[in-house]
């Protein structure tokens, strides 16, 4: 992996072979970041990707040994049990241009992987919400919609 920083901003480049999920993670925690935006594009192969069922309240997976595109890549990082936890889903094409896509757990770089995370200094964290069943965003400020 690589990487230059300017201020808050950060430009990864995920070599060929590496875990993106493993790395982002790992990169978080070693540069203390613990909230964030991250975004990326590139190519993929060995990727597991997954929809939550609301009503079973667990992850349909799926995994794909091929190679894909990696068209997009939207993530945050917050904090779960007090450690950097990157949450990413992802939209794939495959070579005849059909695209699928999901919650991703984890992928690695085909050839190339392009990304660029931007820390900000905030105090989300995620706790689980029984009702949902998952860990969701927790934000010091609530809003009521009326």
């Amino acid at each position: 992996m690589q990487y230059e920083k300017d201020k808050q901003d950060y430009f990864i480049y995920i070599e060929k072979n590496e875990k993106v999920m493993h790395s982002l993670t790992k990169f978080c925690l070693d540069n203390n970041i613990q909230n964030g935006k991250i975004s990326g594009i590139g190519a993929v192969k060995l990727t597991e990707i997954g929809a939550y069922d609301t009503a079973k309240k667990k992850y349909i997976k799926k995994e794909f040994p091929e190679v894909f595109e990696l068209i997009s890549f939207e993530g945050n990082v917050t904090l779960k049990d007090s450690k950097p936890f990157v949450h990413a889903h992802v939209v794939l094409s495959d070579h005849d241009m059909n695209a699928l896509g999901g919650h991703l757990f984890e992928t690695t770089v085909a050839a190339v992987g392009e990304f660029f995370l931007r820390k900000f200094e905030g105090s989300a964290y995620r706790k689980l919400n029984r009702d949902v069943g998952l860990p969701c965003i927790c934000l010091e400020n609530d809003f009521k919609v009326k």
